[in-house]
């Protein structure tokens, strides 16, 4: 299956596509049943140039990922005015152009944004189901209460936070190797000097979130085979302590870890946090491949299990009713 959109559409609209043929095609991917709901991938984030580039990519990804699906990402607040394109009479959701599937790829377009609100607005006055809301969160967030309120208000289906997730773990562990921090697996015995001998792993949400990150953490230390403590950044003096910790139990090189996306968390926290602590720091997840399956596989975990009829039993005519007597 493939999406494209129609001119005027709020939201994009699944049209028929070829399957692979071949012994070594790809495994067939979970069918998206016909008028299942559209995805909404709910951004704790206003809509600014880097998020949104950062959201487009994801979107690919899960149009990869499930080409069935129909999604949309949905903003917090969308662009202040001054960024917004004058043209533009109202904020619509990121579609691909008309056409675009023909073409073989998706034209690059100037594309405004919409709200999750906006976006559920408008499936529910074209008659369509309320969509299925994903937030592009790794664990607990302080948006999930205002997710929770307006799934309640609309009807609309929310899954929970993409962690924790042993995918999350691997994609820290890349960071972490990108940056020159760690191996990039345990299997490749050569010594790196700037290796990190302990992590924080750091993310948003309060001590909650914090809580919750212990859980990939406790993933990430099997990978590294080093200790890993969670902090919270929006938390103060969280990471700081964590550091201090790793370092009284003898930790040499400390290193940050975000098990941070990107929108939802402050980029000069992230910096101020390693100022603060000496310490190298990995870079934040952003469209790391496993996100984009992680919101793929939320979605249909989420969607209605279609009602199966059962067949009618046949009553047996009398004579073989006897006849069995």
């Amino acid at each position: 299956m493939s999406t494209a959109a129609i001119p005027g559409a709020p939201l994009p609209v699944r049209t028929p596509g070829s399957r692979a043929r071949g012994r070594h095609r790809r495994p067939e991917r979970p069918e998206v049943p016909i008028g299942a709901p559209a995805l909404v991938l709910a951004v704790p984030a206003e809509a600014g140039p880097a998020a949104v580039a950062l959201v487009d990519e994801l979107v690919s990804m899960i149009r990869f990922e499930q080409p069935g699906i129909e999604v949309a990402a949905g903003w917090l607040r969308t662009a202040p005015a001054a960024e917004q394109d004058p043209t533009d009479s109202e904020p619509a959701p990121d579609l691909r152009e008309p056409g675009a599937d023909e073409q073989g790829a998706a034209a690059p377009t100037t594309r405004p944004t919409a709200t999750v609100e906006e976006l559920i607005s408008w499936a529910l006055a074209a008659g369509r189901p309320a969509p299925v809301l994903v937030p592009l969160l790794p664990g607990p967030h302080d948006y999930l209460m205002d997710l929770h309120a307006l799934a309640t208000e609309t009807g609309a289906l929310l899954t929970d936070a993409l962690g924790p997730h042993p995918l999350l773990a691997e994609a820290v562990h890349v960071r972490l190797s990108e940056a020159g921090l760690a191996r990039a697996d345990r299997a490749r015995l050569f010594a790196i000097t700037t290796a990190a001998d302990g992590v924080v792993l750091i993310t948003t949400g309060g001590q909650a979130a914090a809580d919750a990150a212990g859980i990939t953490g406790v993933l990430l230390a099997a990978r590294l085979a080093v200790p890993v403590v969670s902090a919270a950044l929006d938390v103060p003096g969280s990471v700081a302590d964590a550091v201090d910790h790793l370092r009284a139990t003898g930790s040499q090189r400390p290193a940050l870890a975000p098990l941070v996306i990107g929108p939802e968390a402050d980029e000069q926290l992230l910096l101020a946090a390693a100022a603060e602590t000496g310490c190298e720091s990995a870079a934040v997840l952003g469209a790391y491949p496993t996100i984009g399956q992680l919101v793929a596989s939320a979605y249909l975990a989420a969607l209605p299990v279609p009602a199966v009829e059962e067949a009618p039993v046949e009553e047996a005519p009398d004579d073989q009713a006897a006849a069995g007597e």
